[in-house]
C-alpha cells in the first residue's frame, strides 16, 4: 500500500504534490519522494520518513516545474532503505520517472527477462524499479524521436502484456508530461480530476479522491481497468483502454481499512461503506447472541473502526462511547515494518479512559484483526481499566490468506485466524466473546455503493486471488521474505552495513 500523486499545472508544482502527499501519508509513512519537471530537467528529492520530515525549504526550492510525480511508500517485501524510497528514474529513452502503488506477481520473471532480453539493470529489490524498466523498454522499441501520447499508450499496451499483478502508477517522461496506469482487474484505486484556472486546465491523478478534493480540483473520475491517461505538458489529454478485458475487482480492504472515509473509490464512499458494515455487523451480533446480550457500552478502537461502532450501538440500543484517547502522532501500526514496533507503537498511541470500562461489560469494535497481537495488547488495556466483561466485533472477515497485491500481511503462519476458529482465536486475543463480519455482508456494504461492481478482490478473506497466478509455491516463497522474522534479519544486516561503513571511515580518519 503507497500513495502516488501526479499533476500537470500551470504554475510550480512542488507545494501541491506536497500537499497531495500529506493528504495520502496514510497509505505509507516508510518513505516519500517528489520529482519535478521543467522541461528539460528533472529535479528529485526523496528520503525515508514523513513527507513533513523528508521535505524541508531547500528541498522544496530546488523542486522546479510546472509537472511533476510523488510517492509515499511502505514496504510490502523489500528493505525500509532509501535506495527504495520513490519516485524511481531510467534515464533512458528520454529520462523517465515512476511511482507505483500495488505489487507486480510475476516480478521474478520480470527481473531476469529485463535483464536478458531487455538488456537493463535492476538495482534494488523493488518491484516498481522492474516497472519502470519494462515501460522504458516498451517505449525505446518505438524508437520515436520525440514521444507522442500514441506512443506512450503503446508502450503501456506492451506494460500490460507483461506484468501481471496490481498496480495503480503514474509516470513521468521528461519533455512528454505524465501518464498515469491502472492494472487491467482494477485492484489498486486511481482518481482523475481536473481544476480550471485562469491561466487554463491544470489536471491531477492520486490514488484517492480526497486528495483531488484537498488541493481543490474537481474529481472527474476514477481510471478505468486497464486504462491509461496521458496528460501532455501542454494540458493535452488522452484516454486509452490498453489492456483486454477483465474482471474488474477492486481491493475490498481499502474500504476496510486503508483508504480514508473522505474518499470516494470506484463510485464508493468508504465512510458510507463503513456505515454499512457497522449495520451489518450489528444484525450478525443480534443473531448470535441474540436481543437478551449483556453488552452495556460500545467503544470502537482508533480510527478506522469509528465509523462502523456507531450504527453498530445504535442498532444493539447501547451506548456509544470513547474510551480510549489517540495520540495522533504515532503512525498506523498495521504498516510499522516490524512486530516490535508495532507492540511499542501500540502503548505509546493509546490509552484508556478508565471511567468508560470501570465495571462495565464492554463491546469493543475493530476494522480487522491481522496477527492478533496488538488487538490482544488493546483488551488488556481494557481490562487493566476495570471492565467486567471484553467482547470484540470485527467490521471485516478474518484475515487467514496474505495479500499479493500490495498490501503488506505477514506470512499465513503469522496471521492469528491462519488454522483457528473464532473460538480458538478468542481465547487468543484474551475476549469474552468475538464476532466477525461474513464475506458476503462485507462486499455488500461496497457494492450497494456502486451497483455496477459485480465483484471485489477478497483473497485476504477467502484466498481466491483474482490474477489467477499465485499457487502454494509462490505463497511459500512470499512468506520467506514477509515474515517478521526475515524483516529482522534484514535490518539487522542493514544496521551491519551501516556501522561497517561508519567504522572504516573512522579507520580512514
Amino acid at each position: 500500500m503507497c500513495g502516488v500523486v501526479g499533476i500537470v499545472s500551470r504554475r510550480p508544482v512542488n507545494q501541491q504534490i506536497y500537499d497531495a502527499l500529506l493528504a495520502l501519508q496514510h497509505r505509507g509513512q516508510d518513505a516519500a519522494g517528489i520529482v519535478t519537471g521543467d522541461g528539460n530537467r528533472l529535479y528529485l528529492r526523496k528520503d525515508n520518513g514523513l513527507v513533513r520530515e523528508v521535505f524541508e525549504p531547500r528541498h522544496m526550492q530546488r523542486l522546479r516545474g510546472n509537472v511533476g510525480i510523488g510517492h509515499v511508500r511502505y514496504p510490502t517485501a523489500g528493505s525500509s532503505s532509501a535506495a527504495e524510497a520513490q519516485p524511481m528514474y531510467v534515464n533512458s529513452p528520454y529520462g523517465i520517472s515512476l511511482a507505483h502503488n500495488g505489487n507486480l506477481t510475476n516480478a521474478a520473471e520480470l527481473e531476469d527477462d529485463v535483464f536478458r532480453a531487455d538488456l537493463r539493470h535492476v538495482n534494488t529489490n523493488s518491484d516498481s524499479e522492474i516497472l519502470l524498466n519494462v515501460l522504458a523498454h516498451e517505449l525505446q522499441k518505438i524508437g520515436a524521436q520525440e514521444p507522442r501520447p500514441e506512443h506512450v499508450l503503446d508502450a503501456v499496451e506492451g506494460v500490460h502484456r507483461r506484468c501481471r499483478g496490481a498496480y495503480g502508477a503514474v509516470a513521468m517522461v521528461r519533455g512528454f508530461g505524465i501518464v498515469a496506469v491502472r492494472d487491467p482487474h482494477g485492484i489498486r484505486p486511481l482518481a482523475y480530476g481536473v481544476r480550471e484556472t485562469v491561466r487554463g486546465t491544470e489536471h491531477m491523478v492520486a490514488s484517492e479522491s480526497n486528495a483531488i478534493d484537498i488541493l481543490g480540483f474537481d474529481f472527474v473520475r476514477d481510471v478505468a481497468p486497464g486504462e491509461a491517461i496521458c496528460i501532455t505538458e501542454a494540458g493535452e489529454v488522452e484516454a486509452r483502454v490498453c489492456a483486454p478485458p477483465a474482471t474488474h475487482s477492486p481491493c475490498i480492504f481499502e474500504h476496510v481499512y486503508l483508504a480514508r472515509e473522505d474518499s470516494i473509490l470506484d463510485g464508493v464512499s468508504v465512510y458510507k461503506a463503513r456505515l454499512r458494515m457497522g449495520e451489518h455487523l450489528a444484525e450478525r451480533i443480534l443473531a448470535e447472541w441474540g436481543t437478551k446480550h449483556d453488552i452495556d457500552v460500545v467503544i470502537p478502537i482508533p480510527e478506522s473502526s469509528r465509523t462502523s461502532a456507531i450504527p453498530l450501538a445504535y442498532a444493539l440500543n447501547v451506548k456509544f462511547r470513547e474510551g480510549f484517547v489517540k495520540n495522533r502522532y504515532i503512525g498506523r501500526t498495521f504498516i510499522m515494518p516490524g512486530q516490535k514496533q508495532r507492540q511499542r507503537s501500540v502503548q505509546q498511541k493509546l490509552n484508556a479512559i478508565d471511567l468508560e470500562f470501570a465495571g462495565k461489560n464492554v463491546l469493543l469494535v475493530e476494522d480487522s484483526i491481522v496477527r492478533g497481537t496488538t488487538t490482544g495488547q488493546i483488551v488488556r488495556q481494557a481490562r487493566a481499566a476495570g471492565a467486567n466483561k471484553v467482547f470484540m466485533a470485527v467490521a471485516a472477515p478474518p484475515v487467514r490468506y496474505p495479500n499479493v497485491y500490495g498490501i503488506d500481511m505477514p506470512a499465513s503462519h503469522e496471521l492469528v485466524a491462519f488454522n483457528r476458529t473464532e473460538e480458538q482465536i478468542a481465547e487468543r486475543i484474551g475476549v469474552d466473546g468475538l464476532v466477525y463480519q461474513n464475506v458476503d455482508d462485507l462486499v455488500a456494504s461496497a457494492a450497494e455503493g456502486n451497483p455496477a461492481l459485480t465483484h471485489f478482490d477478497c483473497s485476504v478473506f477467502d484466498g481466491d486471488y483474482v490474477t489467477g497466478d499465485i499457487d502454494d509455491d509462490y505463497l511459500t516463497r512470499l512468506s520467506m521474505v514477509r515474515s517478521d522474522r526475515m524483516k529482522q534479519k534484514r535490518e539487522a544486516d542493514r544496521a551491519g552495513m551501516v556501522r561497517t561503513a561508519i567504522d572504516l571511515h573512522n579507520v580512514d580518519a
